[in-house]
């Protein structure tokens, strides 16, 4: 079975900074060869997209986030990271990782963004 496993949330002070990791394992999927992506769920809201690869190899970010976050990833590690710089107290929810082929979801990770 597939399985993504994010790590690295936190509590952090607003203007910090926080690298989520998403390990994926399990079957046969490489990440190299699938496009993945970013969401997060605040308390009371929708769960949202904050950045997206897609097949095209173009990647996507929300407005909110752009110049903030940054995608990453390690093939050889199967990991997918999130780097995000000058965090703000609107940032705090649930961040999850997803594979954009297949939808397969991660069991999120709390980030708390304190004022």
């Amino acid at each position: 079975q597939v399985q993504l496993v994010e790590s690295g949330g936190g509590l952090v002070q607003a203007g910090g900074s926080l690298r989520l990791s998403c390990k994926v394992s399990g079957g046969d999927l490489r990440i190299s060869t699938i496009p993945m992506g970013w969401y997060r769920q605040a308390p009371g809201k929708q769960r949202e997209r904050v950045v997206v690869e897609t097949s095209g190899g173009v990647t996507n970010y929300d407005n909110s986030v752009k110049g903030r976050f940054t995608i990453s990833r390690d093939n050889a590690r199967n990991t997918v990271y999130l780097q995000m710089n000058s965090l703000k107290p609107e940032d705090t929810a649930v961040y999850y990782c997803r594979t954009m082929s297949y939808a397969y979801w991660g069991q999120g990770t709390q980030v708390t963004v304190s004022s």
